[in-house]
C-alpha cells in the first residue's frame, strides 16, 4: 500500500505538471483563516524567545490550503495546483474520516465549474490505469462520463419534494418533509439546517453507483464562495461522489470583493456564536479581489478517499501511513 499510493501521487503530480500547472508549497500554520461556520479548527501557539516584546502568537492549523492558493492568483494569475496536509477538529471518527488528512487543490484561470468538471473527468481517465480497482474489473472506458444530477433533481428523486418550492415556503414547510422522511429533529431549525439534514438523511446514501457521479448547481441559500448562477437559485458549484463516497468540492469562485467581505462577516458572526474553536480573520482579505483577480475555478479533493477509491479499500485507515506502520 505504501508503494501505491506513492505511486499514485507521483501520477497526480505529473498529470497536472504536464498541464503547466504551478505546483505550491504553502504555509500550513496561519495567524488568520476563512470563517467557515461548519468546521473546527487546531489551534496552537508560536513562542518567542525571552526577552522578546512578544511572548506568544495564536496560530491556526490550516483546514485548505484555499486562503494562500488565491494570495497567489491574485498576485500571478497562474494555473496552480497543491497536495498538503490539511487539519480539521471535532471530526467524527469512520471509514472515511480523519483529523489530519491530505488534499489535492487545484485552480484553473479563465474557467468556471463545468471546465474543471472536464479537468477532473480528464484527471481520472489518467488514474483508472488497469491495476487499479475503480473500474472492478468492468475497463475504464465504462466509467466516463461521469454521471451528472442536479441537486434538485437528486432532492426530486430520492427525498420526494421539489427542493425550491419547498424552501421558498420556508422553514416549517421542510420540517414537516424532514419528520416525512424519519427524521427526528429539535423545532427551529433554519431551511439551509434542514436541507443539509435532508440531504445527509436521504440524498447522499443514495449517490452509489458504479461510476463518478457529479452532483452539481446547489442551492445558493447554503452560503459558500461560490458564484451564483444566472438563474439566482443556485451556485455554480459541484461534488463528486463514488460509490456513496464524497471525493470532490468545485466551486466557480467567488471574485467579487463585497460578496467575499459580506460572506467572511456573515460566517464569522455565526462562528463566534456556535464554534467551540475560535480563530483570527483577516478583514482585509476582501481587498484581494479589488484589482483584476482573474475568473477562475478551483477543485478541493481528498486524496487519501481518491485513494480509497482507486485502491478498493473500505475504510480510510487502510491508506493512511500510520495504519500501515502497525
Amino acid at each position: 500500500m505504501l508503494r501505491r499510493r506513492a505511486a499514485i501521487i507521483k501520477q497526480v503530480r505529473a498529470f497536472f505538471e504536464k498541464k503547466g500547472y504551478l505546483e505550491l508549497d504553502t504555509p500550513l500554520l496561519l495567524p488568520d483563516l476563512i470563517p467557515e461556520s461548519c468546521l473546527e479548527v487546531f489551534q496552537t501557539e508560536r513562542l518567542f524567545p525571552t526577552g522578546s516584546k512578544k511572548e506568544k502568537q495564536n496560530l491556526w492549523l490550516i483546514p485548505s490550503p484555499e486562503i494562500w492558493m488565491k494570495k497567489i492568483i491574485a498576485k500571478h494569475g497562474v494555473n496552480i495546483f497543491q497536495i498538503c496536509k490539511c487539519f480539521r477538529n471535532g471530526e467524527s471518527e469512520g471509514k472515511f474520516h480523519n483529523s489530519e488528512f491530505t488534499m489535492l487543490e487545484y485552480y484553473t484561470m479563465e474557467a468556471d465549474y463545468m471546465d474543471s468538471l472536464e479537468l477532473t473527468e480528464e484527471f481520472f481517465r489518467n488514474l483508472t490505469t488497469e491495476d487499479t480497482e475503480l473500474h472492478g474489473g468492468r475497463g475504464k472506458g465504462s466509467l466516463f462520463p461521469f454521471e451528472r444530477i442536479t441537486v434538485a433533481e437528486a432532492f426530486e428523486k430520492y427525498a420526494g419534494f421539489d427542493l425550491f418550492d419547498m424552501a421558498a415556503k420556508g422553514a416549517d414547510a421542510m420540517y414537516i418533509q424532514a419528520k416525512k422522511l424519519g427524521l427526528d429533529l429539535m423545532p427551529g431549525l433554519a431551511v439551509p439546517q434542514l436541507y443539509d439534514l435532508i440531504f445527509i438523511h436521504s440524498v447522499e446514501p443514495n449517490l452509489k453507483s458504479d461510476k463518478p457521479v457529479a452532483l452539481i448547481n446547489y442551492p445558493a441559500f447554503v452560503p459558500c464562495l461560490a458564484k451564483k448562477a444566472a438563474n439566482g437559485q443556485t451556485v455554480e458549484r459541484w461534488e463528486l461522489y463514488y460509490n456513496g463516497l464524497e471525493l470532490a468540492n468545485c466551486f466557480s469562485e467567488e471574485i467579487d470583493p463585497q460578496k467575499v467581505k459580506n460572506f467572511f462577516f456573515d460566517e464569522e458572526a455565526e462562528k463566534t456564536q456556535s464554534a467551540i474553536i475560535k480563530h483570527k480573520v483577516d478583514h482585509n482579505y476582501y481587498k484581494l479581489f479589488e484589482q483584476n483577480f482573474p475568473k477562475c475555478s478551483g477543485v478541493a479533493m481528498g486524496l487519501d478517499r481518491l485513494i480509497m477509491a482507486l485502491t478498493g479499500k473500505i475504510n480510510i485507515n487502510g491508506v493512511m501511513i500510520t495504519d500501515n506502520l502497525h
